[in-house]
């Protein structure tokens, strides 16, 4: 035990800092793309063509990017020829512009409720990454709770399956006012590779009133801390996160 003190008394506290100071440590975000000009209309054509899930779309000289499709494949950077320019950072929640922060009530406390609509596991996996010590959630006043009655946010993952349509209406019927909704990940946002099919949807927003979308397959842990920040108006949006990338 005393061999256990010692060592956390040397090694310190290794809690990040975000979002008091911003990370920059290899492997805290994907990147994502950004719109790049190519030398030519049929260059623009062919980068586009790369991606495979129609994230990219060729507009003369111009790649935009629609982040709500974007897996993070990383096709569209590896080419040999034009290739797509990249951003490293991880503010990429879009607020719907006629919705709002929640009241100055829910700035220092918030009860989160994490629905499971068909995820693969990935973007699953980087929400519980927000309860470990490291991004330690709890110490910005973020708590996870089992039941919707006592939830001020929805928190989904995944395209919404048919089997989880009726239980995620039911959670968001059950919640009190005010609430909000925040789609997390590509198939949230979008249905992505899964959907729309005869087995999921095409996300979130066809059942439920989105308030936020962070876009990524999946986003990492500081993309979706982002996003509570600004849903409890304790952070401003980063760039390029009004809607599509263009």
């Amino acid at each position: 035990m005393a061999g256990l003190f010692v060592r956390g008394v040397m090694n310190g506290i290794k809690t990040t800092r975000f979002p008091r100071n911003r990370e920059g440590g290899p492997g805290v975000s994907p990147g994502i793309p950004v719109p790049t000009h190519t030398g030519s209309a049929a260059e623009a054509v062919t980068l586009a063509a790369v991606c495979p899930t129609g994230a990219l779309e060729a507009r003369g000289e111009l790649v935009g990017v629609d982040l709500a499709r974007c897996i993070h494949c990383q096709r569209c950077a590896s080419l040999i020829g034009p290739r797509m320019k990249w951003r490293g950072d991880y503010e990429w929640t879009r607020i719907v512009p006629q919705k709002a922060a929640f009241e100055r009530p829910f700035r220092r406390s918030m009860n989160i409720l994490v629905v499971d609509a068909g995820d693969c596991g990935a973007c699953l996996n980087e929400v519980r990454q927000l309860n470990n010590p490291y991004y330690n959630m709890h110490r910005l006043g973020f708590f996870t709770t089992p039941t919707p009655r006592n939830a001020d946010l929805l928190l989904v993952v995944g395209p919404v399956t048919e089997a989880m349509r009726h239980p995620l209406v039911a959670a968001w019927e059950a919640m009190p006012e005010p609430r909000k909704v925040a789609a997390v990940g590509a198939c949230a946002l979008c249905g992505s590779v899964f959907g729309p099919s005869f087995t999921c949807g095409a996300g979130v927003r066809d059942l439920l009133p989105v308030d936020a979308e962070v876009p990524g397959n999946p986003p990492p842990p500081l993309a979706i801390l982002h996003a509570l920040l600004i849903l409890a108006g304790r952070a401003a949006l980063g760039s390029d996160s009004d809607g599509e990338t263009a």
